[in-house]
């Protein structure tokens, strides 16, 4: 055990303690005051976040990294651009922070509020993505919460850069420096500490990143954790869908973005529109360069389907690669969404109400999608100013999680000298 590397951790943990302390008394002008700053800071040092994302990307195409991999790490003028926008959006919602939720008079006089709180000290351990650094800095700060960062290594650079960025802006805006802090080392140590808690310090722990990643936090933290396992998103094309709508919405959930987790892995197509819809959609799909596997009957639809195995049912992709399944009814898509899906997001396309209704009411996933692309599985897309993740818990935050997910509630009771017999 590096004892010198955890007491630095269980002092950072102090820093954000302290720093959440500050930012809860702080007024929404003071916090909003920081987004200025923090978009004129990025700008002004994008010349320094670029220079060390190109080092990043280099040291990951050495190491072997995919080209998903790369998509998810590189940073561009038109991503800071991206990363200042949402800055900008979350500082145009209000205030999370002291909403009085519910309220209530008791028989005996008493008033009772439930009132919004910030959680307190936010832990993102993430891997590739350096925009992450800013979408969460901002996210915490706004809902009053202080924020350690933790990235993987083949981001640290890119992140370290961007982080420099928004200590300054607090700094500006006479905010605790201290209420956005990244891990500087790589360390396979600073993690575990983070999980444990960092001595009573983090409240909340949220992964962003691939499956063995969210697997070792949700197996190994001992502090609640809002995280999603992976995302194997389905698209089912009902009989009674409009197939001009499906085809687009099956090539936008596939192909926008294949190294997201809300791209679709499985297109599930109902038998009895399989003979006309399937040979375009796998067409388009391998016009763009996609893989197309599929099951016994939709190798029939096309030669260029290769046998789709079991395995391919439960895999996220994360690349141009797309499993095609016929069934016979919406009751069959939904025993096998049931059966595979990890409760991320799954899209109905559809014209009929009946169905639509039945596939939402019998999938118990974060998000349910009709009639559109499931890419739209994004936080900032929800209207939320981005998101610090996504969870497909059972807890108050599913689904994406924005500023409204990070805060707590607390209970104001108000009395004239009422004592209980």
């Amino acid at each position: 055990m590096n004892m010198d590397l955890k007491q630095q951790l269980y002092e950072m943990g102090q820093k954000a303690k302290n720093a959440a302390s500050i930012l809860n008394t702080s007024s929404s002008q003071q916090k909003n005051g920081f987004f200025d700053f923090a978009i004129e800071e990025i700008n002004a040092q994008k010349d320094l976040i670029l220079k060390a994302n190109a080092q990043d990307i280099t040291n990951a195409k050495d190491n072997g990294k995919d080209n998903a991999f790369i998509d998810r790490l590189t940073l561009n003028k038109e991503r800071l651009d991206s990363m200042c926008k949402t800055l900008e959006e979350i500082k145009l919602f209000a205030d999370p922070v002291g909403k009085i939720l519910a309220n209530w008079d008791r028989p005996n006089g008493l008033n009772i509020s439930r009132v919004s709180t910030p959680l307190g000290v936010i832990g993102l351990i993430f891997e590739s993505r350096p925009n992450v650094a800013s979408d969460a800095g901002g996210l915490c700060l706004k809902s009053g919460n202080a924020v350690i960062l933790r990235s993987g290594k083949d981001g640290l650079r890119s992140a370290l850069a961007i982080v420099a960025a928004l200590r300054s802006a607090l700094v500006k805006a006479k905010l605790p420096e201290d209420c956005i802090q990244l891990v500087p080392s790589e360390q396979r140590e600073t993690a575990t500490y983070m999980l444990e808690g960092l001595n009573g310090a983090i409240d909340v722990i949220v992964p962003r990143g691939g499956k063995s990643l969210v697997a070792e936090v949700e197996r190994s933290a001992k502090v609640p954790v809002f995280g999603h396992l992976e995302g194997i998103c389905h698209v089912y094309i009902d009989n009674r869908a409009d197939q001009a709508k499906a085809l687009d919405i099956c090539i936008n959930s596939k192909m926008r973005r294949t190294g997201v987790c809300g791209a679709a892995e499985t297109i599930l197509i109902h038998r009895d529109i399989a003979d006309i819809f399937g040979p375009l959609l796998i067409q388009k799909l391998s016009s763009l360069g996609c893989e197309v596997r599929g099951c016994d009957k939709a190798q029939l639809l096309d030669a260029r389907v290769i046998p789709a195995i079991e395995e391919d049912w439960s895999t996220e992709y994360l690349a141009p690669i797309v499993s095609i399944k016929l069934v016979n009814s919406i009751g069959d898509a939904v025993e096998h969404i049931n059966e595979y899906g990890t409760g991320h997001t799954e899209c109905i396309v559809s014209e009929n109400k009946e169905a639509q209704n039945q596939f939402t009411s019998s999938i118990d996933s974060a998000i349910l999608m009709i009639n559109a692309s499931t890419q739209f599985a994004d936080g900032g897309e929800f209207g939320l100013g981005g998101e610090i993740g996504i969870a497909t818990g059972k807890f108050h935050a599913r689904g994406p999680v924005g500023i409204d997910q990070l805060t707590s509630f607390k209970y104001i009771v108000s009395g004239n000298g009422q004592t209980r017999s």
